[in-house]
């Protein structure tokens, strides 16, 4: 299997693209933002409300061992994905960080996925439209081929995963990998 073939040759639908605005299954109202554009002041303020939401971060609902537990390791795993290459939209409710979302670049040029949703804003469609928007501003900024893995039994992350788009590329393993490929000419 060469690297290509992790990825289906027909590229998903287009998504939107961020900032968005909606209200969720809860009746609040969630902007989806780039990091940095969204509601705190400065970059150093919405750092410190993404350590947060990732200390407050609910153990069982981790997987594949992250985001991490502890607040230094939180911190040093943010500073990882907040690089300038890689995508990041957070979902924000008033000034708190609802989810966050990443596309990091890897070696073979393709970007890896990420998404998380706290606790406390969970089952109301904000991950869905979060995943959108993302894949969305990747799309805007040229990314073409996206995968991710998800442990087997998650079957809502599968769920949500395939109604974007993604389809199941190894199913060999404890986790599933799946691909998603991108039209960057879309926009």
């Amino acid at each position: 299997m060469t690297a290509d073939d992790r990825f289906p040759d027909t590229p998903a639908a287009p998504f939107p693209t961020p900032p968005e605005t909606f209200i969720d299954g809860a009746d609040r109202e969630v902007t989806i933002a780039g990091y940095g554009d969204g509601p705190p002041a400065d970059r150093e303020t919405e750092f410190e409300r993404l350590v947060e939401m990732y200390t407050t971060f609910d153990p069982e609902d981790r997987a594949q061992g992250i985001p991490p537990g502890r607040e230094d390791r939180v911190r040093d795993w943010l500073e990882h994905l907040l690089i300038e290459d890689a995508v990041n939209l957070i979902a924000w409710i008033d000034a708190s960080a609802a989810g966050h979302a990443t596309l990091v670049p890897d070696v073979e040029e393709a970007y890896e996925l990420a998404i998380f949703v706290h606790q406390d804003y969970q089952h109301a469609g904000i991950g869905k439209e979060l995943i959108r928007c993302l894949l969305g501003e990747g799309a805007r900024r040229g990314v073409e081929r996206v995968w991710l893995t998800v442990e087997r039994w998650n079957e809502v992350a599968i769920s949500l995963y395939h109604a974007v788009g993604f389809e199941t590329t190894n199913a060999e393993s404890f986790e599933i990998e799946m691909g998603l490929r991108l039209d960057p000419s879309a926009d």
